[in-house]
């Protein structure tokens, strides 16, 4: 009796994380025009960032190798804490970036 309850609570727990990965993997992608994004100065392409406003900026900068990105190095679009419940590009950029150490 004991196996098949945490049998049970171990495939609730399993089915929970599924659907909270699923909807992560769901979330929109953040838009240059949000709040945020603009005090930040984001570009989903780090290419666009205007240079002399954001002079921190330096080229091979890309979300995807910040210490915040969230997916994986290469990945398309991954979370970030700053723009929490959306997705920023892979290849974009904002003056939050640290380099992944």
């Amino acid at each position: 009796m004991s196996n098949r309850r945490e049998f049970v609570v171990q495939m609730g727990v399993g089915a929970s994380a599924l659907v909270g990965g699923a909807a992560f993997a769901q979330a929109p992608m953040v838009a240059e025009t949000d709040a945020t994004a603009v005090s930040l100065g984001y570009k989903a392409d780090a290419s666009k960032v205007d240079k002399t406003k954001f002079p921190r900026y330096a080229a091979g900068q890309v979300c995807s190798n910040c210490a915040l990105f969230q997916g994986k190095a290469g990945d398309k679009a991954g979370g970030c804490p700053l723009f929490a419940g959306k997705q920023v590009a892979g290849p974009g950029w904002c003056s939050a970036y640290a380099k992944k150490g």
